[in-house]
Order: C-alpha cells, then structure tokens, then sequence
C-alpha cells in the first residue's frame, strides 16, 4: 500500500469513527431517555464536571500569581452568590469573570 492510499484510508476510518460517535446519542435517544441511571447523571454530573473545572483552573491560576490566591476566591464567591440569587448561569460566569480580570490587572 502506497503511502497516498494509506493516509486516505486512516483519514476515511478516522470520519468514519467521528460520525458514528457523533451519532450514537441521537440514535440511543429513547433508550437513554428511560435509563434511571443516565437520568441521574444528567442531574449531577454537568455541576460536578462544572466544580472540578472551577476548582482546577482556580487552583492553577493562585500558583501562578504572587499575590496568592484572593481574587480567584472573590470571583468563586461572587459567581456563587450571583447564581444562587438569580438563578442565571451565564449572567453569574459573565460578572465574575469581568471581576476576577479586573482584580488581577
């Protein structure tokens, strides 16, 4: 096999599996839908993905930063306090994370 024809070949097999994984929950749709245990992950497991992220990224930026780890705190806690009050996810990241780089500027 000339190397042409294999890189065609992996490209192909590489859609292939990209397409059918693309594909797989909308053609599980209704199976997913009725498992107990997929409905309860898809009750806890974004929040828990969206802790880990926040956790993880906080963590690494207070390393980096001389002045410790304060305006990762400020900003955790006000995107925190933002959502339990007003219940929007976007609003709460959006206002944090302006107040978090202006504390860090």
């Amino acid at each position: 096999m000339n190397d042409t024809a294999y890189v065609v070949g992996v490209i192909l097999a590489m859609g292939a599996v990209t397409f059918a994984l693309r594909a797989l929950p909308f053609v599980a749709a209704r199976w997913l839908q009725r498992h107990a245990v997929v409905g309860r992950l898809g009750r806890f497991l974004p929040m828990a993905i969206m802790v880990l992220l926040l956790v993880h990224a906080s963590v690494s930026m207070a390393q980096s930063h001389a002045r410790g780890f304060w305006a990762e705190a400020v900003a955790v806690l006000l995107a925190l306090g933002l959502q339990w009050w007003g219940r929007n996810a976007l609003v709460s990241m959006a206002v944090a994370t302006v107040v978090y780089v202006l504390l860090r500027m």
